[in-house]
């Protein structure tokens, strides 16, 4: 469908669209350039780095699954309030009364376990294929800041139900932070809003879930992919360093 010119050189559209769309080659090469979906890669990349018994699409199953517990998680703020003890009520009301709430409480729990073990695997092959040496340890460092906030946004989730387990996890795991030497104390502390699991460490631990840790995932992920794109794309097996950049 051809728009009409005066579309085309609009104000308004050339603010969208920078480049224009023109059948020229400037514009077909700025076209894919531009695009994160048509570029995510570099221009060149090994066909092996490609194929799927190098990643396994590992890091894209990783992503499916948090778009996947991000979803179902604004679902199951509309059923949840922070409080006690309103949060056990509601955590009751969902599995007993909503229609399909065990459900979807449930597509947002298996996911969750899924994603730790996912994005665990994901850097076992990393490091398998030796994608943490120059010039991606930036990347590798990302990684692993990734992984630490996977593990603290299932933790986080665990005291949002207030039953006992979610209650004995926590006590347990914040006195295991105590134990630190110097730190431990004042980072409980912070933690819990005080000295007991009770009403602040609540929300707290709903705040860290449900916002900080989130946000402070979706940005590093959108890091990890730009790096991803700028160190030459995906590693292969046993080819790092110099001899990669001199490929990619």
């Amino acid at each position: 469908m051809k728009l009409p010119e005066s579309l085309i050189e609009s104000r308004v559209w050339r603010s969208i669209v920078r480049h224009g769309i023109r059948a020229t080659n400037r514009n077909r090469v700025m076209a894919v350039m531009e695009s994160l979906v048509l570029h995510l890669h570099p221009a060149r990349v090994r066909r092996r780095s490609l194929e799927a018994s190098r990643t396994y699409f590992l890091g894209a199953i990783s992503l499916i699954l948090f778009a996947i517990l991000t979803a179902t998680g604004l679902l199951l703020m509309l059923y949840y309030h922070p409080s006690v003890p309103q949060a056990y009520d509601d955590m009751k009301e969902l599995q007993f009364t909503v229609s399909n709430g065990m459900f979807l409480r449930n597509l947002h729990r298996w996911p969750a376990h899924a994603m730790v073990i996912v994005v665990f695997l994901h850097m076992l092959r990393v490091f398998y294929h030796r994608a943490y040496r120059p010039p991606r340890e930036f990347n590798w460092v990302i990684g692993v800041v990734l992984l630490l906030l996977t593990l603290l946004l299932s933790y986080t989730g665990y005291l949002l139900p207030w039953d006992q387990l979610a209650f004995w996890a926590v006590s347990v795991g914040t006195n295991m932070v105590k134990a630190m030497p110097l730190l431990g104390p004042p980072i409980r502390f912070l933690l819990l809003g005080g000295n007991v699991v009770g009403e602040n460490a609540l929300l707290r631990f709903y705040v860290l879930h449900c916002v900080m840790l989130p946000l402070a995932i979706m940005f590093l992920v959108a890091l990890h992919l730009w790096r991803v794109r700028k160190d030459g794309g995906l590693a292969g097996a046993g080819r790092t360093g110099r001899s990669e950049r001199g490929e990619a």
